[in-house]
């Protein structure tokens, strides 16, 4: 018998793939079905998915999307600004409205995708109550 094997309940042996439920999720749409959105508002997480029906209020994706979105957008900006410094030498003030505006503008755009791929992963692994036990019984 494997690790895996003896931590799961016969009712729980339905497989979750963690990679789609982080695709579908990060795209905006239900990890369960991929076809509900999961965010009410920009970033307001829905509490059921309007198509399955699918409890999303578990989720507790608290400042991990934000810390990620800082590591990408920052290992993103800083060679670049490195390489546009060596290569055109611009202002100072060029190139804090260039690279502020720019890091503004990626971080807007990723902070969905991100908290997205979390709330995926944290259905996946059945994480913070996205277990069926709760539904076995009824």
């Amino acid at each position: 018998m494997s690790y895996g094997d003896s931590m799961m309940s016969p009712d729980d042996q339905d497989e979750r793939p963690t990679g789609i439920a982080m695709r579908r999720a990060a795209l905006g749409r239900c990890p369960a079905c991929g076809q509900g959105r999961i965010f009410s508002s920009y970033l307001k997480v829905a509490d059921h998915c309007p198509s399955c029906n699918e409890a999303l209020h578990h989720q507790r994706a608290d400042d991990g999307p934000a810390y990620l979105t800082i590591l990408i957008v920052s290992h993103l900006g800083a060679p670049l600004l490195l390489a546009s410094f060596v290569a055109w030498r611009p202002s100072a003030m060029t190139l804090l409205l260039a690279f502020g505006i720019g890091s503004i503008v990626l971080s807007l755009a990723m902070l969905p995708v991100i908290k997205g791929g979390f709330i995926g992963l944290q259905w996946a692994r059945r994480m913070h109550g996205f277990d069926n036990r709760s539904k076995a019984g009824a």
